[in-house]
C-alpha cells in the first residue's frame, strides 16, 4: 500500500451539552420516517439514488478518483444514480446523516463515532476503510520540541475531530494543559484549513495538528516544519484517517447497492494503487471542479506520499480514538460496539481476491 496525508474543516462535535442527545432522538426518528419514504418511492420507480458526502481533501481521493475517473458510475450501475455533496467538516456531514439528506458519506473516524454515540446506534454503521495516515502538527521553525509550544496557539481542523483529538492526546502526554473553550497551557483554536494556512502566515497561530494537504502547505507555503507525523505514534504507522459511513436505514434497506458502492470504493483504491500518477490527476481534476481552485500537481504528489489508502477501517486506531477522546474531554463515554458492519465489505474484498478485514 501506498502512504500518504490529508486534513479539514469545522462544525460541531458529540461534547459535554447533553441537550445535543434529546434533539438527536427527534432527528433519528425523522431519519427512519424520510428514510423510508424514499426507499418506497424508489423501490417503486425500481431505481435508488445514492447520496454521497465527501470532502476536497487528498484524504478523501478514493471518493475524488471514484466520482471523477467514473468508478462508482460503473460499478453502481444504470438504476442507480449517485447525487453528491461536499462538505467542510465531519460534523456537518454527520447532521445531514440523521436528517436522512445523504446516505453514505467519507468522513474521519471522530465524525464517525459521534453519529453513532449521538443516535445511540441507530443511525449509522461504519461499512469500510479509506485512507490511514497523512496528519501531522506543523509548527514555526523556532519550536523545537512540546515544551516550547507553552503559551502558544495551535490550530485544529474542528473541535472534537479527528485531528484536534489528536493534539490534545499528545499535549497531555506532553504533560502540558488544554480545555475545549481555546485556555489550558497551549491554546487550541478550531478553524477551517485555509483559515489556518493564512492565520499560520500571518503569526496568528504557531502551528496546527492538520490533515494532507494541508500540513504540506503549511511546510511548503507557510514555511513551517513538521515537529510530529501522526504515523509515528502510532503501531507500525496505521491509524484510520478517512472511512465510510452508512445511513443504517438506507443500508438494511438498500445492502445490494451499498455493496456496488462499496466495490467502487474498492476498485478506487486499487486503482490509486496501480495507476498513482493517473490517480493524482483526477484528484486535482475533481478538486477543481468542486472548488473552482486548482491545486498544485507536486502538492497532491507530496500529500499521496504520507497517505496510505486502504479498505480497511483499522477497527484498533478507532477504538483507541475512542479512549483518547474521552481522556481529554471531548467526548462522553461511549460504547461503540456494533459500529462496524464489513459484512458486505469482506464479500466483495473475497470476490476480488483480498483479504478480508477486521472490526476488533
Amino acid at each position: 500500500m501506498s502512504r500518504v496525508r490529508t486534513r479539514r474543516p469545522r462544525s460541531t462535535p458529540h461534547l459535554r451539552p447533553a441537550a445535543a442527545l434529546a434533539a438527536v432522538a427527534l432527528v433519528v426518528g425523522l431519519v427512519g420516517a424520510t428514510a423510508t419514504a424514499a426507499g418506497a418511492g424508489a423501490r417503486r420507480s425500481g431505481s435508488v439514488t445514492v447520496h454521497l458526502g465527501y470532502f476536497d481533501n487528498v484524504t478523501h481521493a478514493p471518493a475524488l478518483v471514484g466520482l471523477e475517473g467514473g468508478i462508482f458510475a460503473k460499478k453502481l450501475g444504470r438504476n442507480v444514480a449517485l447525487s453528491t455533496t461536499v462538505f467542510n467538516a465531519g460534523p456537518a456531514a454527520v447532521e445531514a446523516l440523521f436528517s436522512g439528506a445523504i446516505d453514505i458519506a467519507y468522513v474521519g473516524p471522530n465524525p464517525a463515532v459521534n453519529a453513532f454515540a449521538q443516535s445511540h446506534g441507530q443511525a449509522s454503521r461504519i461499512v469500510s476503510g479509506a485512507a490511514s495516515g497523512g496528519a501531522s502538527l506543523v509548527v514555526k521553525p523556532t519550536i523545537k520540541k512540546a515544551s516550547d509550544l507553552k503559551g502558544k496557539t495551535i490550530a485544529t481542523p474542528q473541535l472534537g475531530n479527528t485531528q484536534d483529538v489528536a493534539l490534545r492526546t499528545w499535549l497531555k502526554s506532553k504533560a502540558l494543559k488544554t480545555d475545549t473553550s481555546g485556555g489550558g497551557d497551549v491554546s487550541i483554536r478550531p478553524q477551517d484549513n485555509a483559515v489556518t494556512l493564512t492565520a499560520f502566515e500571518q503569526g496568528q497561530v504557531q502551528g496546527a495538528w492538520v490533515p494532507e494537504p494541508w500540513a504540506t502547505r503549511l511546510v511548503d507555503e507557510g514555511g513551517g516544519k513538521v515537529l510530529v507525523d501522526e504515523a509515528d505514534l502510532w503501531p507500525r504507522g496505521q491509524f484510520a484517517t478517512t472511512v465510510v459511513i452508512a445511513r443504517k436505514t438506507f443500508l438494511d434497506e438498500h445492502p445490494d447497492v451499498v455493496k456496488r458502492f462499496l466495490a467502487a470504493n474498492v476498485a478506487a483504491i486499487d486503482f490509486i494503487h496501480t495507476n498513482r500518477a493517473e490517480a493524482e490527476k483526477l484528484v486535482a481534476q475533481r478538486i477543481l471542479k468542486d472548488t473552482t481552485k486548482p491545486i498544485a500537481a507536486n502538492l497532491v504528489t507530496a500529500s499521496f506520499d504520507h497517505i496510505t489508502f486502504t479498505p480497511d477501517p483499522i477497527a484498533s486506531s478507532i477504538t483507541k480514538d475512542v479512549k483518547n477522546a474521552e481522556a481529554v474531554g471531548v467526548l462522553e463515554a461511549t460504547d461503540v460496539k456494533g459500529i462496524f458492519d464489513l459484512k458486505l465489505l469482506n464479500q466483495v474484498l473475497r470476490a476480488d481476491n483480498q483479504s478480508a478485514v477486521k472490526s476488533a
